[in-house]
């Protein structure tokens, strides 16, 4: 068997750069504080799986300055997403990880309740199965896993609408796949989905709100 490499695709936590949507709720700090802490939590979450390999696929580049104060252990490998909307990033992942040989566990950092238990129940299923899918509410999902690569399962597919799971497991299908789907989550992208947040985040959370301008 495959051993199993956790890729965690994370945009580093700069305001006015990462949940953007969030900014009228949190402002542009108060987002980013929140985006730190969720990329801290799902990369310690996902050491304690215990699966196998992890590895960070960052934008911007791991050189920049803007990784320099997120306190990464030794053991974590360190990769650039490079060029291309999502799905272009996520299939050049797919391809390395799988080319030498190992399965593999796309995840990105916007789901608290994406924890270590979901992350080993994904990776074992990948004894069985050739795909491993976990969705979202919103119709997306925080977690694909493989144990070989096909390009169709990211190209021409419509990022952040309601059909992407939908249509992922429409395009396994159409392979012959055989695929294990995981309970819904709840990831956190706009104001309304801070209520999923795990409960002794959510006051922190809020203290960032912005008070309205004045005109």
């Amino acid at each position: 068997m495959s051993r199993v490499r956790i890729v965690i695709f994370a945009k580093a936590p700069l305001p006015g750069m990462v949940k953007t949507r969030l900014v009228p709720t949190l402002g542009a700090q108060g987002a980013a504080d929140l985006a730190q802490r969720m990329l801290t939590h799902t990369l310690g979450q996902a050491l304690a799986a215990a699966v196998g390999p992890v590895e960070l696929c960052v934008t911007p580049s791991p050189d920049e300055t803007a990784w320099q104060s997120l306190a990464v252990p030794a053991t974590v490998a360190w990769s650039d997403q490079g060029e291309g909307d999502l799905g272009t990033r996520m299939a050049r992942a797919a391809r390395r990880v799988t080319g030498a040989g190992e399965s593999v566990l796309i995840i990105g950092t916007d789901c608290p309740a994406l924890d270590a238990a979901h992350l080993r129940r994904a990776a074992t299923s990948l004894q069985t199965f050739d795909a491993t899918l976990v969705p979202t509410a919103d119709g997306g999902y925080v977690l694909l896993g493989l144990n070989r690569f096909h390009a169709s399962l990211f190209e021409a597919i419509e990022w952040s609408t309601d059909t992407v799971a939908l249509e992922t497991r429409r395009r396994l299908g159409q392979l012959g796949w055989k695929v294990q789907s995981h309970p819904m989550l709840h990831d956190i992208d706009e104001p309304d989905d801070l209520r999923w947040l795990p409960e002794e985040w959510r006051a922190p959370a809020h203290e960032h709100k912005c008070e309205p301008s004045a005109k």
